[in-house]
């Protein structure tokens, strides 16, 4: 009998697993199980789609159909739900949709069952009009409304701030809604220090959106938003408050768990539990900078978590080295960025920090069109160590984020990122970088 791997989950990262697997290990019998209708699609385009910008539909965003993983010899499951594990036994418990339920021996076992969209326990949220952005199921809902707009989906309500649920915000606008966001912090984008943050709620106001801070949103009712500040009316709700990990599984089956609940694994991916390993949204990796552990969910790291574990589990050796946080947002010509340490993030982690902020253009001053863009450096005092990077400007502005999440990977000093030979021509950049600038004034400071 052939050895089997089961993979529960069949979002990318699963199905990147398992492909990799079918490619290492032509013999290896390789069972997908997925509870939805999709294989291999990507959440983080569901806003772009909703907004217009990327037409054809929600099918858009599915890179690899069941059928084609099929063709490739993976056993791709849908409408099956993982519904117990049996590490000891090596089974899973599986319920189709019919409810005749059976088990299903392994040999590898890998969870990839991803994240959900946080949903508070508040009085109505449950009710229809109240969406998470994380499936490709909900960007069809949110898709069917927004272009229903004509028929009266005018008035739309985001709770949260972080990057989906200003991503959805500029959607709805995108497509003549009023978008009020509301966001229990004194700025929006948590990820970003205040000062930081407070350059987004700018661009937020100056692009048409309306922001809602320091005020808590207390449940929900046919058509309003019930709020501390007072009701607001909704014809539709985007949940933006983050992502949790779907854990529950694992913690039934007595693997252990670690930050923020999501499951334990070690640099190879695998869990407590020999044979059962673990990728994506659902898991834990390790800080780059403290090298602590920490929960954040963006599917970059699902992706190459699940290559990782795709190689050990087919035999190889492969390690994930961990992860800056790095991401990349905009709020219509307004890019937003960060990686590493914020300056919160570096007090709690007990490092003496030093902070340089700079005010700089996205290409020559005298070229047309230059943007202004900040940007903000978080260095360890004595060392010059670049820990943290934020930066928040007009177009060109956040990809240079890159370049500080290399720096710091590579665990350069401010005097070793300010010698960058950095690329320079008049549409694109200054004589000196803005981030070499913010560079040079830190070494100042350290």
């Amino acid at each position: 009998m052939s050895e089997r791997v089961v993979v529960i989950g069949g979002d990318p990262g699963g199905m990147a697993a398992a492909s990799q697997i079918r490619r290492r290990r032509p013999e290896v019998e390789v069972i997908a199980l997925e509870r939805g209708e999709w294989t291999s699609y990507t959440a983080c385009g569901i806003p772009y789609v909703v907004g217009g910008i990327v037409q054809g539909g929600i099918e858009r965003l599915v890179a690899r159909s069941p059928e084609e993983h099929r063709a490739n010899g993976i056993d791709v499951r849908l409408g099956h739900e993982a519904t117990a594990i049996d590490p000891d036994g090596r089974e899973v418990e599986v319920t189709p949709r019919d409810g005749t339920a059976y088990r299903l021996g392994y040999d590898q076992l890998l969870i990839a069952t991803g994240g959900s969209p946080i949903r508070p326990e508040l009085p109505g949220i449950d009710l229809p009009f109240v969406h998470g952005v994380q499936t490709l199921d909900d960007g069809g809902h949110l898709l069917r409304h927004a272009e229903e707009l004509a028929s009266g989906c005018r008035r739309i309500v985001v709770v949260g701030s972080g990057y989906i649920g200003l991503e959805m915000a500029e959607a709805f606008v995108d497509r003549g809604c009023t978008a009020t966001v509301v966001e229990q912090a004194a700025q929006p984008m948590g990820t970003l220090d205040p000062d930081m943050g407070e350059l987004v709620a700018d661009a937020m106001k100056t692009h048409g959106l309306m922001l809602r801070t320091e005020v808590e949103v207390t449940g929900f009712e046919p058509s309003r938003v019930l709020t501390s500040d007072g009701p607001l009316d909704a014809d539709l709700v985007v949940l933006g408050i983050g992502v949790g990990p779907n854990a529950s599984l694992a913690e039934e089956a007595g693997l252990d768990l670690g930050a923020k609940g999501s499951i334990r694994v070690d640099d190879r991916q695998e869990t407590s539990s020999p044979g059962v390993w673990a990728a994506g949204d659902c898991c834990e990796s390790r800080h780059l900078v403290t090298g602590e552990p920490v929960y954040i969910a963006l599917g970059t790291y699902a992706n190459r978590q699940s290559r990782v574990a795709g190689i050990n589990i087919s035999g190889g050796q492969a390690i994930f080295p961990g992860v800056l946080g790095t991401a990349i947002s905009k709020i219509c010509d307004t890019e937003i960025a960060r990686t590493g340490l914020g300056t919160d993030e570096a007090d709690r982690a007990g490092l003496d920090v030093v902070v340089s902020r700079i005010e700089s253009t996205t290409h020559a001053g005298y070229y047309p069109e230059a943007d202004p863009m900040t940007v903000k450096l978080i260095v360890a005092r004595g060392t010059g160590r670049l820990l943290g990077a934020q930066i928040v400007g007009g177009p060109g502005a956040g990809k240079r984020i890159d370049t500080c999440a290399a720096a710091i990977t590579a665990g350069f000093t401010v005097q070793q990122v300010m010698d960058l030979d950095l690329a320079y021509a008049p549409p694109f950049s200054s004589v000196w970088d803005p981030v070499a600038v913010a560079a040079r004034e830190a070494l100042k400071l350290v």
